[in-house]
Formats: structure tokens, sequence, C-alpha cells
């Protein structure tokens, strides 16, 4: 599902009860902590968010483009797809800046994740007509139909409906509570195991490897729902017919009759590759950012 849920267990945990919950926190690091505010401390993570999404978007748009593969392409289409074969033709037809797509609206919709000021079912709710945006503009390769956020959210409004803006989020609000509980219990029970066996290994180290091992947990489970979020998504988009009649459980009886059990994991790679980079640039900037806003505030 979605990589800040997971990034948000280090960065949420940046503080160090969660790095090293056996040990006492410095007092330079208490007093950083509580200098620089909780503004401060939200601010520095939606930017620690919004980085880490931008570097890893071109994976990003990768995974949404493999995921929507099965609707309109056939078996033998599906077969020769690849990662390199894809990324190549992205550059070849539609220029490097392709990879970016969307990722403006992917940030302004993942800001509230980032900055842990919603919870995850009411933030999933309020932020998902973004969401909905950000997959119709990274699945556009050749046609540009939605020519941005604002004429996106006017069009599908006026041929679809305002519900037309809600399309797949029972599918989302499904995935938001396993997607947040297997990460933090795989994120903690594997600290805690690391902790016991190797006390003396580098806690920032700790935190990134099981933040990353936690993000590859909850892909694997929650990746099928994703992928039918996505083709909801999708449904009627530019005038298109409609691919599924169903509903949830429908849809997956349809992609595993036509796909096999496989095509539930369309794009699970690429999603797997920005998986580490996004924690460890997440968690890296984060702690950055606290530093240099807790001199800042200092100084001032």
């Amino acid at each position: 599902m979605q990589t800040e849920a997971r990034v948000g267990v280090v960065v949420e945990g940046g503080g160090p009860r969660a790095l090293n919950s056996n040990k006492q926190p410095p007092i330079r690091q208490q007093q950083q902590h509580s200098q620089i505010g909780t503004v401060s401390q939200l601010l520095a993570g939606g930017l620690a968010g919004a980085l880490s999404k931008t570097c890893t978007a071109p994976l990003a748009r990768l995974t949404i483009l493999f995921q929507i593969q099965g609707m309109h392409s056939n078996v033998a289409t599906l077969e020769k797809a690849s990662i390199w074969h894809e990324a190549s033709r992205i550059v070849r037809e539609e220029g490097v800046r392709a990879f970016w797509k969307g990722n403006l609206v992917t940030i302004a919709h993942r800001l509230p994740y980032s900055c842990g000021g919603m919870a995850g079912i009411t933030a999933a709710t309020t932020t998902y007509p973004l969401d909905l945006v950000r997959t119709r503009l990274a699945a556009q390769t050749n046609v540009l139909y939605y020519r941005g956020i604002g004429h996106a959210l006017q069009t599908i409004c006026r041929e679809e409906g305002v519900l037309g803006l809600y399309k797949g989020l029972g599918a989302t609000l499904l995935g938001v509570g396993p997607n947040i509980a297997l990460s933090f219990s795989v994120y903690e029970s594997l600290r805690s195991l690391w902790q016991s066996q190797r006390p003396d290994d580098h806690t920032v180290a700790v935190s990134l490897a099981c933040g990353s091992l936690s993000g590859i947990a909850s892909s694997t489970v929650t990746f099928p729902l994703d992928l039918v979020r996505r083709r909801k998504q999708l449904e009627g988009a530019g005038g298109r017919a409609r691919v599924y009649t169903t509903g949830l459980f429908g849809i997956f009886k349809h992609i595993i009759k036509t796909e096999g059990f496989r095509g539930l994991y369309r794009g699970i790679m690429p999603e797997y590759y920005k998986v580490v980079p996004g924690v460890g640039i997440c968690f890296m900037t984060y702690e950055t950012l606290k530093v240099l806003l807790a001199d800042l505030h200092a100084t001032v």
C-alpha cells in the first residue's frame, strides 16, 4: 500500500524511544526534541515525506502502470512486460520528466499522513480525490486526457459526478487498518528481536533495516487490495467503457480468472525497490531537518 505509513514507523518514531527503547536518550537529544516543538516536527515530517515521494516517484509510476496493464491488455502483451522495457518506453515516448507525472498531487495527498496530522481512515477519506487524480495522471502515456490537477477534478466531476472522485475508496479503507497494523507490529517485533540479539548495533541502522523489512511485509500482504484500488480508480476514465461490473470480491475473481494469481501482484517489484530508499530518504531527511530547525530556533 502506501509507503508513508511504513516510513512513518521510522519517522514518527524518530524520537529516542522508538530508536532504542531500552536506553535513556542523551540530554542534548531531549533538549533538541523539546526545542523544535510540535509544529516544527510536523513540518520536518511533511518535508521528509515529500522529498521521499519525489525521489521514489519513478518507481511509484512504474508500479501504477504495471498494476493497470491487465485492464486493457491481452495476455501476450502482459507476458512481455518488464521494468526495464517499461522504463525505456517512458523515456523514449514521453521523456524523462514523465517519471514524475502526478508527483505534485501525490505530495499534496500524502502530506497529512507524513505530518501525522490526521488518523489513517479520516486522512484516506478526506484526501482520496487527490489519490484518484494522481492515479489518472500517472496512468496517462502518450495521450493526455487530463491536463493537470484542477482540470482532472473538474472533468471527473462533470463526466462521472462527484462520486466518481471516490471510486475504489472501499479497497483503500479495507487496506488502511491491515497496512498500519502490519507495519507497526512487524517493525516492533523485528526491532525487539534485533536488539536482544545485537544490542550494540547502531540504532539508526536497526531502525532503517526494520522499517524496510516491515514495509516489504505489509506491501506483500496488502498489495492485491492496492492493485484493485488502482483499477477501480481508472474505471470510466477518459470516457472508456467499464471493465469491472461487480464488487470488490468479484474483481478479485475476475483478475485471478483472466490473469492468474500472479495478476494480483502485477507491479510488486518496483514497489519493493522503492521501500528501502523511501524509508532511508524520509528518515535521514527528517533527522537532518530536526537538527537544522533546532539550531535555527537556538539562534532566534
